[in-house]
């Protein structure tokens, strides 16, 4: 997939996990500058794990000054508009399901096109879904979506999986990119909509 694709989606994503980020911070409530650390670390935290990983030093976000601005200007907007942005409670949860879902299909791509074979390009994509939002929720003191009983990190491997596919199977690069992540995304939000959740320990159902 051409690389100015991957950066699009990228920036995307990185907008989406900031905003989620910036609406965690401003509902703690932190300072401006919290609003900022807690937007960018959300934003690039999984695409420093993901480059790190696949040995794509360094970083994108540290060559490209768009993945600098990206997360900053969401940020603000999160910390300026929080009331129309966070007016509904489940805002952040759509936020960081877009992230999750144009992450995943990016990291997986990515993955690939830095060697990778497939199932080891899926888990990379899968891990740069959900390093933004671990490292969001551990800053905030929350306890990480991913390790709580909601289904986060399978709908992630699953779009990775499908934009695997679509590389592998040389199709274009909308079909690379959307289908994995509207299907990571839906997956997601049916999820929180039904509260599917992954097995429990036999016996903590009521914990």
């Amino acid at each position: 997939m051409p690389s100015h694709a991957l950066i699009v989606a990228d920036l995307v994503g990185i907008a989406a996990f900031a905003l989620s980020g910036g609406l965690v911070a401003v509902r703690k409530p932190l300072d401006v500058f919290g609003v900022l650390m807690l937007a960018g670390a959300t934003g690039l935290g999984g695409g420093f794990l993901r480059d790190v990983l696949i040995g794509a030093t360094p970083p994108a976000a540290l060559n490209d000054w768009r993945y600098l601005i990206v997360p900053v200007l969401a940020g603000l907007i999160a910390f300026r508009f929080h009331p129309a942005l966070g007016r509904v409670e489940r805002k952040i949860a759509v936020f960081d399901a877009a992230g999750m879902g144009l992450f995943c299909v990016t990291g997986a791509a990515k993955a690939l096109e830095f060697g990778l074979e497939p199932v080891a390009a899926a888990l990379i994509g899968m891990l740069t879904a959900i390093g933004g939002g671990v490292l969001r929720d551990v800053l905030a003191g929350r306890v990480p979506v991913v390790l709580r009983e909601e289904l986060y990190a399978f709908p992630a491997l699953l779009g990775a999986t499908v934009a695997i596919v679509a590389v592998e199977w040389e199709l274009g690069q909308v079909w690379v990119i959307v289908p994995g992540a509207l299907l990571a995304f839906g997956y997601r939000m049916i999820a929180l909509r039904r509260g599917w959740h992954a097995p429990l320990p036999p016996g903590m159902d009521g914990y």
